[in-house]
């Protein structure tokens, strides 16, 4: 299971654990992601998405038939 965010496209970023004594190990930081059932009026259907924190935040704000729209034109996501 990829940790991708299905309509903001965070990935997880390589950075470095540092120690007491500087000393730098490589490791990773991942997006914070839920797998979320949103309802679509428009469709009369569920739909499961794998999204990040700050993509429910812009679901709760601007709506989810919005944002899966922006996410299909940006490319993120394809829609039948």
């Amino acid at each position: 299971m990829a940790k991708v965010c299905d309509i903001t496209g965070k990935r997880p970023r390589v950075g470095n654990n540092v120690s007491h004594a500087n000393n730098k190990t490589k490791r990773k930081f991942y997006p914070n992601l839920h797998k979320k059932s949103f309802y679509i009026p428009e469709e009369d259907a569920w739909i499961t998405l794998k999204v990040c924190t700050k993509a429910l935040r812009t679901i709760n704000k601007k709506g989810v038939s919005a944002v899966l729209k922006e996410a299909q034109e940006k490319g993120m996501i394809i829609i039948k």
